[in-house]
């Protein structure tokens, strides 16, 4: 059986490699052969900036005269090697977050609550008065109940506004109850909590910074929406309550506009930042000015 010889070697030019010797009982083809593959380990100099480059292979047509042309080939092999002791780009370490897993009313929908026991009622006070459900006597006091419970239910999961994610950092819940102002304080729970009635999250103070439909103002549909907000601590160690909006039809210059409107609003004893997040997102950072001690 003829025996097909295929060289490869590492360019030189990509910082190091090693030789290869590849065998296979056919002309061509590798597929669904058998074949052989050494490689030496590469230097590990080879990849400055640890990552693996797709390799590559590239067809050189030296032919012999002694030998026919279809089983002699030389291919040259090239490749970028990954230094797994070479240390990481990334120097900053991710500081802890405080899970939101305390317990409160307020994180409580009452729509649920109202529409599930409204709709249990109805349904075992249905089979009580059809004989299908136990209780027959109490059938009547269950449907007189339920109903009313169920229409309630219905109505408050209509007009509920759901709570946004809140992303607090350990060193930011210490300065909380030390730094944060009884305004920013009250803004974070308003928004961590269920509300009825209102189409968003800070409604009324979106009003009045954006002024809706007014002179100079922006329209109601293209209001920014409060998707969640942050709890952190500035380089000079100050309490920050970031907001963040996504406002698909602003600018980032419509909310430099009105940085001094949200320091106004929100504060005394605040400073209000500016700034522009991913795709649609903008971050309203409001930075209490207490200090520590």
């Amino acid at each position: 059986m003829l025996v097909k010889t295929a060289t490869v070697a590492a360019a030189s030019s990509f910082g190091g490699g090693g030789a290869a010797t590849v065998l296979c009982s056919h002309r061509f083809g590798l597929c669904n052969h058998r074949y052989f593959l050494s490689l030496n380990r590469p230097s590990s100099t080879a990849c400055p900036n640890s990552c693996i480059k797709q390799s590559f292979f590239t067809t050189e047509h030296h032919f012999h005269h002694d030998l026919p042309k279809p089983y002699h080939q030389r291919l040259i092999f090239t490749s970028r090697s990954a230094d797994s002791t070479q240390p990481s780009s990334a120097t900053t370490v991710d500081k802890p977050i405080v899970p939101d897993d305390e317990f409160s009313l307020a994180k409580v929908s009452f729509g649920v609550i109202g529409l599930g026991i409204g709709l249990t009622l109805l349904s075992y006070g249905f089979g009580a008065y059809f004989n299908l459900l136990p209780g027959s006597e109490w059938s009547a006091l269950m449907l007189t109940y339920g109903f009313p419970l169920a229409i309630i239910g219905m109505a408050l999961k209509y007009a509920e506004l759901k709570p946004v994610p809140c992303l607090t950092y350990s060193d930011a819940q210490i300065l909380r109850e030390i730094c944060a102002t009884p305004i920013l304080k009250q803004v974070r729970n308003d928004v961590i909590r269920y509300r009825y009635g209102d189409e968003q999250h800070l409604d009324e103070a979106l009003k009045r910074i954006f002024q809706y439909g007014q002179g100079g103002g922006v329209s109601r549909r293209n209001a920014p929406v409060l998707q969640m907000i942050r709890e952190e601590v500035t380089e000079d160690g100050k309490y920050c309550l970031v907001l963040v909006f996504e406002a698909k039809a602003l600018q980032l210059s419509d909310f430099e506009q009105r940085q001094a409107k949200f320091a106004s609003f929100f504060g005394p004893g605040i400073t209000a930042e500016v700034g522009k997040g991913e795709k649609n997102l903008y971050e309203i950072r409001l930075i209490s000015n207490t200090i520590s001690e």
